[in-house]
């Protein structure tokens, strides 16, 4: 299953049962944005910090509905098949790295409406992600190479 089809699925359904546009965000999202190949391996999806807490069953129940299977309830990830999503909360973009979540420009492809980072966000978001000890260790500076392209990229934008 390609997984930039399959969060389009899931996109649908979210904006449909419970009114999100979520935000394509991790590796498939800079994939989208770039261009580039960065063979993601899950599909990282923002949602509002309320389906996190207050109205996690909601998210929950509608992700259950999808055949997704709840793997870890702290990270929020789920699993069907080869898929596998993790949500985490859109309002963390502004505290986490700076990025103003409001004025994301909206998409929409197949009926689903979503929200994408440009790469100037993507920039602060991994520049951000390198000085966090966790990610730097569990992605073995990936995040560098990332930063290296999103940085020609701007570079190139800007000429």
């Amino acid at each position: 299953m390609d997984l930039y089809e399959e969060f389009i699925n899931v996109s649908k359904t979210l904006n449909q049962q419970l009114a999100i546009v979520p935000v394509l965000y991790g590796s498939l999202g800079l994939e989208k944005v770039t261009q580039v190949d960065f063979s993601p391996q899950d599909i990282d999806i923002l949602v509002p910090l309320a389906f996190l807490e207050e109205k996690w069953e909601l998210l929950k129940d509608t992700m259950e509905q999808l055949n997704y299977t709840l793997v870890d309830v702290n990270e929020h990830e789920f699993i069907k098949n080869e898929s596998k999503i993790g949500f985490a909360f859109i309002e963390d973009l502004v505290e986490f790295a700076d990025v103003d979540y409001k004025s994301l420009k909206v998409f929409e492809e197949s009926g689903a409406k979503y929200y994408l980072l440009t790469i100037s966000d993507y920039l602060k978001v991994y520049t951000k992600s390198l000085q966090d000890g966790y990610r730097r260790t569990k992605n073995n500076n990936k995040d560098l190479h990332k930063l290296e392209i999103l940085n020609r990229l701007l570079h190139d934008q800007t000429r």
